[in-house]
């Protein structure tokens, strides 16, 4: 019986942990499979996978071609290191889920299939490397597989599911857009063809239909604006109006467009994701506390004794002091109880970040209370008060006292260290940024969004490796730069005679190339910011091919019309929300209540002496105000900064709201296939309330 209840409690652990961490890991109940979900869960294991996923795409800085030259043997050695983590980390996986689950899961078939796709690469490209025979790697552009299907990387999964779900509709737009184009680079030909004009260049003007397309597609982007127009508007003025009329029929039409439908999909294809966590967390908790669950006259409860054992296993590293907090929450009568309504907000308990402060008196105030509570001593207390400004004091002081050091012993004249003093003081201008009630709305914003930052930047670091090793293998060696007084031939064409008098080459963009896993990334960033891009482009067809401008169009829309659109969507909704919080001033009740016992919640003032007498010693200590009352000891609680509240959990918030408490919830089955226009559903009490 024990045994049984003891296996109940870690199933009910392994529940509540999935709704507070918001994970949809179908996993197996069994107690050996529960104690393995348990372990895959554990920190430390999501730590070493995420290391050894870095360290693989790593892997194509040390390898040819190198900025850090590895011999074979020892990339080699690394990467099969790497694929047996990762086969270990999915066969693990395979242990605790549903085999049929497992089976049918896409992103494990894809894992499955790029560690035998590497393996298979790796031993041909070596054996071709010992006859001397030079091959591609083509499997290295597969490693972002492993970033993105790991369980773990599930806010990437999410991204990439909004793109795809975004897709159908950015077609038709983009559908139009491109019969734009034809259209009127077929008008541009007509107009300015046979008009026998030329480029600053000295090259024929609108003469390719092909060329026509890809100037006006880099004008959408302004890149090449004014300049592409010049030469006809030299020639006549009257032509400025074809170029204008394009420009606000495709750069500011067609590019909004864009934005609007990406935004709109986004937002639609977000909260359906957001709908299904929220009842994913009700149901995981609905099944803890079915698990725990004892009769309690009319009702189902869990005995304090068990929720404390329960709360200990999710949230071992929790004092004790903030456990009786959680508890005197959820047993807000001290019945010796938690009724169901209150169990199922043990994930949002858990999820709110409460600081435990002791209040002790300055040494001063109790050893010269008169000193310590006159005027000068207020006032000195008041400047050290907020910690920016003490942080930013002190390293002032300490870089002025340095500078002053340097000067006297070494004959140290720069204005260096002055300078960052200089700096370090302007900071504190952010202080009256963040007075400003209007401006905290945006800073919020700004800090609240840092998260999704993240994962748009694992999502970004995804298309720039796949880009990078594409680009490697197409453009290697094809540019090379040279230092400023190199005599090497065709040094000042980038090495290539096929950019002689180009504007790259003019430009002197060499060292702009693809010869490098480092170098790759840093022209892809300078495609993102999109200016002077078209003049990459054609740099690289110089030396190549016509075809190699289709290469730089495809990251263009990949990463500006679709990942950068996607991006500004999600801080056009990151701001939405916080704004109509700071209007509304929308808090859980939950949250309330523990601020109402954060300001309240002191040793003179509590009626149950149970709370202090579980306390531990405290993780935080505040001094007390000397001109406020005076208190020898104590402890306070305080919410954390509302400002570290991700989007998405506020996005949650609102559709909890919406699932009535008597509502089961559905089946972890029909949570997955719910769809963007699916009706929320109710339970037939409430249907029948109504």
């Amino acid at each position: 019986m024990a045994e049984a209840a003891e296996q109940d409690l870690l199933l009910a652990a392994a529940f509540v942990s999935d709704a507070q961490y918001n994970r949809n890991i179908p996993f197996r109940t069994s107690p050996e499979a529960v104690r393995l979900y348990h372990l895959y869960n554990h920190w430390m294991m999501r730590t070493a996978t995420y290391f050894f996923i870095f360290l693989n795409l790593s892997l194509a800085l040390f390898e040819e071609p190198a900025v850090y030259p590895l011999p074979f043997l020892a990339t080699s050695v690394l990467e099969v290191l790497c694929l047996l983590v990762f086969l270990g980390r999915l066969t693990h996986f395979a242990k605790v889920t549903l085999h049929n689950v497992f089976w049918k899961d896409a992103k494990n078939i894809c894992i499955m299939g790029a560690i035998l796709l590497s393996l298979t690469d790796l031993g041909i490209y070596g054996v071709l490397r010992l006859y001397g025979v030079r091959s591609i790697r083509w499997s290295r552009f597969m490693r972002p597989i492993f970033l993105i299907n790991f369980a773990e990387s599930r806010q990437i999964r999410r991204a990439l599911r909004s793109i795809r779900n975004t897709l159908p509709e950015i077609t038709y737009v983009f559908l139009l857009f491109m019969f734009s184009l034809l259209m009127f680079s077929l008008m541009a030909l007509k107009l300015f063809g046979e008009r026998n004009l030329q480029t600053a260049e000295g090259l024929p003007y609108f003469k390719n239909y092909l060329e026509i397309v890809f100037d006006l597609y880099v004008l959408v982007t302004t890149a090449n604006s004014p300049d592409v127009m010049m030469p006809a508007f030299d020639f006549s003025s009257w032509y400025a109006l074809f170029f204008i009329a394009f420009v606000i029929v495709n750069t500011y039409i067609f590019m909004s467009l864009f934005l609007a439908v990406v935004y709109n999909n986004y937002k639609k294809h977000l909260k359906n994701e957001i709908r299904k966590l929220a009842y994913m967390k009700r149901r995981k908790m609905i099944e803890a506390f079915n698990l725990l669950k004892e009769e309690e006259g009319e009702q189902f409860v869990v005995r304090e004794a068990r929720w404390k054992q329960l709360v200990k296993l999710v949230a071992p590293d929790t004092s004790n002091s903030h456990r009786e907090l959680l508890l005197r929450i959820s047993d807000d009568e001290q019945k010796g109880f938690v009724d169901k309504k209150s169990f199922v907000q043990l994930a949002d308990l858990l999820n709110i970040q409460v600081v435990t402060l002791k209040i002790r008196r300055h040494p001063l105030a109790r050893w010269a209370p008169a000193l310590y509570g006159s005027a000068p001593s207020r006032l000195l207390r008041g400047l050290v008060r907020h910690r920016f400004d003490t942080l930013i004091i002190f390293a002032a002081l300490t870089a002025t006292i340095l500078n002053a050091t340097l000067q006297s012993t070494m004959r140290y004249n720069s204005q260096q260290i002055l300078d960052i003093v200089f700096i370090l003081r302007v900071l504190r201008l952010i202080r009256i940024v963040d007075s400003i009630q209007r401006f905290q709305v945006i800073m919020n914003t700004l800090i609240n969004i840092v998260p999704t930052m993240l994962t748009f930047g694992g999502l970004t670091l995804v298309v720039y490796c796949v880009f990078a090793i594409i680009g490697m293998e197409a453009f290697h060696g094809k540019i090379q730069y040279f230092p400023a007084n190199s005599n090497a031939p065709h040094a000042l064409e980038c090495g290539n005679p096929a950019l002689k008098d180009s504007l790259f080459a003019r430009g002197k963009y060499c060292k702009n190339n693809f010869n490098n896993f480092a170098s790759s990334f840093i022209v892809l960033m300078e495609l993102t910011v999109v200016n002077q891009w078209h003049v990459f482009a054609n740099g690289f067809a110089n030396v190549t091919g016509q075809p190699a401008k289709l290469y730089f169009i495809a990251f263009h829309i990949v990463m500006v019309i679709i990942i950068v659109n996607i991006f500004v969507s999600f801080i056009l909704e990151a701001f939405f929300v916080e704004y109509s919080l700071e209007k509304s001033e929308v808090e859980t009740a939950i949250e309330q209540k523990i601020q109402e016992l954060g300001m309240g919640v002191q040793e003179d003032e509590l009626q149950h002496e149970q709370l202090l007498d579980n306390m531990e010693s405290a993780e935080h200590e505040l001094e007390g105000d000397g001109g406020a009352k005076a208190q020898s000891k104590g402890l306070v609680f305080k919410i954390a900064s509302k400002r570290y509240r991700t989007v998405d959990a506020l996005l949650q918030r609102m559709f909890e709201a919406e699932i009535p408490l008597e509502d089961e919830g559905l089946s972890f089955e029909e949570i997955l296939n719910l769809s963007p226009s699916s009706a929320i559903p109710r339970s037939p009490s409430s249907e029948s309330a109504a």
